[in-house]
């Protein structure tokens, strides 16, 4: 399995429940496709750049995983049909 790092925000008009259940649903993805959370990092709202569907600002997540491209690809389907999620990022760690 290789090591990757997944940047995730979601939207910050959305109740805090809802915000902790969204960021549980993308780690779900990674463990039910026998992938491995290796670290959560929750780094808490922050203001965009510039307004994404009219949003101004989201909370922030990364993680970083160990899974097989089949993990990925799910992952990026689900993130990319979520309502939720504003915008995701997922980078290939080299191998040190």
């Amino acid at each position: 399995m290789k090591k990757y790092e997944i940047m995730f925000i979601v939207k910050s008009a959305n109740e805090s429940d809802e915000i902790k259940k969204s960021a549980e649903t993308m780690k779900s993805i990674i463990t039910d496709n026998k992938g491995k959370v290796v670290e959560f990092n929750e780094l808490g709202e922050k203001k965009l750049a510039y307004a994404i569907k009219k949003e101004i600002s989201g909370y922030y997540y990364v993680m970083v995983v160990e899974a097989n491209k089949e993990a990925i690809s799910e992952l990026n389907r689900k993130a990319s049909i979520n309502e939720n999620i504003l915008r995701h990022l997922i980078i290939r760690l080299d191998e040190e």
